[in-house]
């Protein structure tokens, strides 16, 4: 069976593709939403509008490449984390476009979280299936959240650690804009950090699974007024994010050792932070930055398990067993 994903983030449009028995992605499209020259992002309402017009194209675009009168079921993300009170308008407008087509056709609807949709997303990347059926570690860093979790495959048991000011993301938006890159400047930053050449141990604040990132933006606004290059300032800005991240993953390994961990977000695409990690900690899981930025890949993942699952209990076989 083929299975839909929406996700409609307040960074991009995005639908994805699945093969349900094969659990194999057949296509994937994304369009990111326009933000004007020097802005940190969109109003809700912009957000809104600019998703109502992207997704009958993306859905035109997308069944070029495969007969969407074949999908059976579809998934969509409907609000930003799986907590009581998470909302974003953004999130609306694909429940009410996977509402419609759910209603049209027939067909299933199995509604998950942005968040998970990323969980997900990372998980299946790794090409490791008995990740989705055991506790790990995931980091889920952006724009609006850099989090650190224990799961049980896409299923959040706890927040471990959170940044108590600025997020990841944000940081490196801003410095992104700072240097007259278009929003979301992350792309840019990481290219520009890749250029440079120079040895440095940034400053970071971090207790236990908690970070501040409040100091970074300041940081690096710093070395670019005192004649540092662009390139360092953004390679400083990438591998501060990282020694952050890798403290909150050794603070979390001592309460849960020998947990795998798993690195999912926007940032996360970042070969600067990706290369610190992995050099000092081989065995940690990245994947490309298709899987790690907003996508709509583990949204339909999810559903794709969701409906396996479904089948498995109306067909009276126990629980997991065709997943």
């Amino acid at each position: 069976m083929l299975v839909l994903g929406l996700d409609t983030s307040n960074y991009a449009t995005s639908l994805a593709v699945l093969d349900s028995e094969q659990m194999r992605l057949i296509c994937d499209v994304k369009r990111f939403l326009p933000v004007r020259e020097g802005q940190l992002g969109l109003r809700q309402s912009d957000a809104v509008f600019h998703h109502t017009q992207a997704l009958p194209q993306l859905l035109e675009e997308i069944g070029a490449q495969v007969d969407l009168r074949t999908v059976g079921a579809i998934g969509v993300s409907g609000c930003p984390r799986p907590v009581e009170g998470s909302y974003m308008p953004c999130f609306t407008t694909g429940v009410t476009f996977a509402q419609g087509m759910s209603a049209i056709h027939g067909i299933p609807l199995i509604k998950t979280t942005h968040q998970q949709g990323h969980i997900a997303s990372a998980l299946f990347a790794c090409g490791e299936p008995e990740l989705f059926e055991k506790d790990v570690l995931v980091f889920h860093v952006s724009g609006g959240t850099t989090d650190l979790l224990l799961c049980h495959g896409t299923q959040v048991l706890a927040q471990l650690g959170t940044s108590s000011d600025l997020y990841a993301g944000q940081a490196v938006d801003r410095i992104g804009v700072r240097l007259g890159f278009a929003f979301p400047a992350g792309v840019e930053v990481s290219r520009l950090a890749e250029a440079c050449e120079e040895e440095m141990t940034p400053k970071v604040s971090v207790k236990g699974c908690t970070c501040s990132l409040s100091g970074l933006e300041n940081q690096c606004v710093k070395l670019l007024e005192q004649g540092y290059s662009p390139e360092y300032a953004a390679k400083y800005c990438l591998l501060a994010v990282a020694r952050t991240l890798e403290k909150m993953m050794l603070a979390a390994l001592k309460e849960h050792p020998k947990l795998p961990v798993v690195f999912a977000g926007g940032v996360m695409s970042s070969r600067v932070v990706r290369g610190y990690m992995q050099k000092k900690h081989p065995w940690v899981r990245f994947v490309d930055g298709k899987f790690a930025s907003d996508n709509a890949i583990g949204v339909s993942v999810i559903a794709a398990r969701e409906v396996l699952r479904s089948a498995a209990e109306n067909a009276g076989q126990p629980e997991g067993a065709q997943l």
